[in-house]
Order: structure tokens, then C-alpha cells, then sequence
């Protein structure tokens, strides 16, 4: 059996859902205080939008599209102890829209420069429990550049977004290898090597010098991710082109999976366990688009793992290859010498 040291996994990531207000709109019950909130307009066709406590409050990112990070004084306005608050941005806060807000939990700080690469970061906020750290650098214009973590451990997923200039967010899965990478803001499947075909290591991530990563005097924020047993999975599976899908172990009841066909094009997916239409009707957000939440039979979520009930090329396709990123709802066990297993809702 599968085994924890993450016995409350919405400790370190949950999912929050509200209705807009337009206007100043404090939202608690996260579980805990989030250091990186990715918000959702379901009801309409707006960007996504991602903030962090390295960056600080008001900057967003938009991970479907290329643009430039940006200041927004009513996105994002303050982190709390147990959630946050914003302002009438219709894409965070518009009203009577549906929002989802899915949050993660760093160091709770802004953190500190991290000079284990030959890029000292600006700052670096490390969660070591959960495997997850937000680092800002400035880069050197370098082949081969490295950039410290701080995870102490290798990570298995990595996303870089170029701050000062326009470029989509590179994501690094190590299923699909270190030579090559997938971008949030596209279908397309596996493209550039950006991590100069070297796998991350316990202290630093690789990159290239290309403008997505490293340009010189340019600034980037990377999230990493390193998996935790009973809490992350990042992994790949192929999918049998049947509405009974292909069944992908993660060891754990998830409550966010997101995946992306890497073997040709199709849309990113994601789907999470509080929104409307769990089982089998999981309604997917697509991170690569502004579309309003889809409604559809595309996975169910169950005690230990997901089963893909679409033949879609985006979810299951027969032969096609998918990688795909889960964060835990419940262990299947949660921690050593106990058995408290999780059970499919």
C-alpha cells in the first residue's frame, strides 16, 4: 500500500471555489495560507490568471497567453492566513460569475536568494514537505546556466515564465524527458529543449539561453515541483480510444489533475474534485484557453487514481501518449503503520 508523510494534503493544496462580487471580495477556507493562487473565470471567457508571494500581490500572469507580466491593483490584493482577497477584476471577481481558485502552499514568505546555481535567484519560497518552490532570477544569457530550488530534492515538473517580455510559460515533465518541453499557452505537442538535455538535479534546474528562459538582464519566475508520495503524482499513460479509459494509478485520491496530449496536438485538461460534475461528468477547464468551464464525460476520480471515460484525443485517444500532473485529495494510506485507506466519493 501506498504511504504518506502527508496526512492532510489541503494543508498544502486545495481548491477554493466562490461567486464573484465585483468588488472587494475576501474569500477564506483555503485550509491554509496560499503562496501561489491560480484563478478561474468559469462562467465566461476570461484568462486565466496565476499571482504568488514571491512576486507579490496585484502582479499576474497569464499562463494561456504570452503576454508580459502585469500589475493589476483589483486582481490579487492580499494573501491571508487561511485565503485571500480580491478586487473587481472580472477574471478573479466579476459578479454573480463563478470562479475557482486553486492554491498552493510555498514558505509563506517571500522567501530568500537561493545561490546553489551559477543564477543566484532574487528569492526563493520553499515548501521541502510538499516538494514545491516559487524562485524569481534574472537571467545571464548562459548555455547551460543552472538555477538553485531548494527543494533538496530532484524535481519531476518544472514551468518558467519570462516576466519582463513577451513568452508563453515552458513546462518541463520528466516523462517527456529533459529534450524537450511543452508550453502552457499552446496545443501543440512537445517542443523546444530548453533544459540544454540535462534532468534536473537536488539542487538546480538547467536551462539554455533562449529567450523563454535565460536572456540576458531578462526576469523569469520558475515553479518547481518534486513529487511526494500519497500527495503528488506527475507520470504518463497511453490512452485505448474507449469510453472505458485507460485506468492511471497515482496512489492517492486526487483533487486536481491536469493533463496534456504530448504525442500529437489537443488542448490542455483540467479537472478538479469540487466543481460541479464529479464522476463521471468532470467538467474540464482547458489551461491553454479563455473558454468558459466545458461540461462533458472525461474521467472519474477515484481512491486511487483516474480513469479516463472520454475517447477524445485531448483524454484518451487509442495509442496516443498523455503526461499528465495530480495533487492529492486523501492518501490511499496516511502515513506509516497506519491503514486508513481513501474511498472513491
Amino acid at each position: 500500500m501506498a504511504y504518506s508523510t502527508i496526512s492532510k494534503p489541503s494543508l498544502h493544496f486545495n481548491t477554493k471555489l466562490f461567486t464573484g462580487t465585483g468588488s472587494t471580495n475576501a474569500q477564506t477556507g483555503v485550509g491554509f495560507q496560499p503562496d501561489m493562487v491560480w484563478f478561474k473565470n468559469r462562467s465566461e471567457a476570461y484568462s486565466h490568471q496565476l499571482y504568488d508571494v514571491v512576486r507579490g500581490v496585484t502582479k499576474r500572469i497569464l499562463p494561456d497567453l504570452t503576454t508580459a507580466e502585469e500589475t493589476d491593483a483589483n486582481g490579487l490584493t492580499a494573501f491571508g492566513t487561511d485565503g485571500f482577497t480580491v478586487g473587481s477584476n472580472v477574471g478573479v471577481n466579476k459578479s454573480s460569475n463563478n470562479i475557482c481558485s486553486w492554491n498552493w502552499k510555498a514558505g509563506n514568505s517571500q522567501g530568500s536568494s537561493n545561490t546553489d546555481g551559477t543564477i543566484n535567484t532574487t528569492y526563493t519560497s520553499v515548501n521541502t514537505a510538499a516538494g514545491f518552490s516559487i524562485s524569481t532570477f534574472t537571467g545571464n544569457g548562459t548555455n547551460g546556466a543552472t538555477i538553485g530550488h531548494g527543494l533538496g530534492v530532484v524535481p519531476k515538473t518544472v514551468w518558467i515564465k519570462r516576466l519582463s517580455n513577451v513568452d508563453g510559460m515552458i513546462v518541463y515533465h520528466h516523462s517527456s524527458g529533459n529534450g524537450a518541453s511543452v508550453k502552457m499557452d499552446r496545443s501543440d505537442s512537445t517542443t523546444g529543449n530548453y533544459w540544454n538535455s540535462v534532468t534536473p538535479t537536488n539542487q538546480v534546474v538547467t536551462v539554455t539561453n533562449s529567450t523563454e528562459n535565460n536572456t540576458s538582464g531578462q526576469t523569469y519566475v520558475m515553479y518547481a515541483f518534486a513529487e511526494k508520495r500519497g500527495y503528488s503524482k506527475f507520470g504518463s499513460y497511453t490512452g485505448n480510444g474507449s469510453t472505458d479509459g485507460t485506468f492511471i494509478y497515482t496512489g492517492f485520491k486526487p483533487a486536481w489533475v491536469m493533463v496534456k496530449r504530448t504525442s500529437a496536438s489537443g488542448d490542455w485538461q483540467l479537472i478538479d474534485n469540487k466543481r460541479v460534475g464529479y464522476n463521471v461528468d468532470n467538467n474540464a477547464i482547458f489551461p491553454n484557453l479563455s473558454n468558459a468551464e466545458d461540461s462533458g464525460d472525461v474521467a472519474d476520480i477515484v481512491s486511487n487514481g483516474f480513469k479516463t471515460r472520454s475517447s477524445t484525443g485531448t483524454w484518451n485517444a487509442s495509442a496516443a501518449t498523455y503526461i499528465y500532473w495530480a495533487f492529492a485529495e486523501e492518501p490511499l494510506v496516511a502515513n506509516v503503520g497506519q491503514s486508513i485507506p481513501a474511498t472513491a466519493r
